[in-house]
């Protein structure tokens, strides 16, 4: 009778079934544009807060006249191109500085120096020196994601398992050997996620730099529509910064995934 009644409780306890990610998603997402398109009907300016609806004729107008994919690639473009300058720049800097003690001191205080000024603090320079084009961008962003890829990168290897070295050393392995096989693999979630913070800082930096210092992009584009008043339009760029922002920063999720699937086997333990 014991048993009875306590399975009979196990089954009335059972945990309601979770709905499926894309789900919740498009639940999420309905109740922003309800509470959105609600707020834009309150507004009495509608050029305050267009209505999802606008926003949403004003993109297909931006995909059909091709600007939106335009500047878009353009913008894409350069994130790749600085955040693979920065890479080339910060992750051997960042091993030296992880591996030596001397380049730890000697780069310590500059970097610590310059790391506290964001990227746009130099716009006005930027200015002077490369003028209006790919280069002010480039350079804040390149500037943006250099220091986060550099902190993570020696961060990450200062914290491999000095038994791993030791054994490696003790083998008579060579330097280069045991940075390449040893000490870069077991850096590597750190160094990926100091990637996904450069791509992201880099990500908002480009469109700060494109509104005053590039004749074409997702920041330029944001600023001339706003100039012409068109707000929806306005909006639309701002959507889509967002959504490839989020798209920059799943495929490098899928990246880490790929390049460390015993990362992902440790974490389900």
């Amino acid at each position: 009778m014991m048993a009875s009644f306590g399975g009979a409780l196990a089954g009335g306890s059972a945990a309601p079934r979770r709905w499926p990610a894309w789900a919740i998603y498009l639940r999420t997402m309905g109740l922003f544009c309800l509470l959105w398109y609600v707020m834009s009907w309150l507004t009495p300016n509608k050029l305050l807060l267009p209505s999802p609806i606008d926003v949403a004729s004003a993109m297909r107008d931006r995909i059909e006249d091709g600007e939106l994919i335009a500047n878009a690639t353009v913008s894409l473009t350069r994130l790749l191109i600085s955040v693979s300058l920065a890479s080339l720049i910060a992750i051997p800097l960042g091993l030296a500085m992880g591996t030596s003690r001397l380049f730890e001191d000697l780069l310590e205080w500059p970097v610590e120096l310059l790391r506290p000024i964001a990227g746009i603090a130099w716009i006005p320079l930027a200015l002077f020196m490369f003028g209006i084009g790919n280069g002010l961008p480039i350079f804040i962003m390149v500037y943006t994601a250099f220091f986060p890829l550099l902190l993570g990168t020696a961060a990450g290897v200062r914290n491999v398992d000095r038994r791993l070295i030791a054994a490696a050393k003790t083998m008579g392995i060579p330097r280069g050997t045991l940075i390449r096989y040893v000490i870069v693999p077991a850096a590597l979630p750190s160094i990926m996620t100091s990637a996904r913070l450069a791509v992201a800082a880099s990500w908002t930096a480009v469109v700060a730099a494109e509104l005053v210092g590039a004749p074409s992009g997702l920041g330029y584009a944001i600023e001339y529509y706003r100039s012409m008043l068109d707000t929806p339009s306005v909006m639309t760029f701002i959507i889509v910064i967002g959504v490839l922002g989020f798209l920059c920063d799943t495929a490098l999720r899928s990246l880490s995934a790929a390049l460390m699937p015993w990362a992902l086997s440790e974490e389900k333990r």
